[in-house]
């Protein structure tokens, strides 16, 4: 969603929090989550979705992954996080 005026990068931004303040959940810690599974359900925004979640304040929650060995993967991975912690404050802005 490029936007080439002023007011349409305003009609983005408001979109994407519109987006982002419906998939959002309380954490039970005065934060929100955002599922990864649920961005990625919306389709096209979804890389818009998580660069509006870093770029105000939005943390990814880092994936627990098994130590290599016996019973774990024999190579290191890196995988996308599950969800995303952001403060309620960043959603009601």
């Amino acid at each position: 969603m490029p936007a080439n005026t002023p007011s349409q990068a305003y009609e983005a931004e408001r979109f994407i929090r519109a987006i982002v303040v419906r998939l959002a959940r309380p954490d039970g810690q005065g934060a929100a989550v955002i599922e990864r599974a649920a961005i990625m359900a919306e389709g096209g925004p979804a890389g818009e979705i998580e660069a509006w979640i870093i770029a105000h304040g939005g943390k990814p929650e880092t994936p627990l992954i098994p130590p290599p060995g016996l019973h774990g993967p024999r190579t290191t991975r890196t995988r996308a996080p599950r969800r995303y912690v952001i403060s309620t404050a960043a959603l009601d802005a």
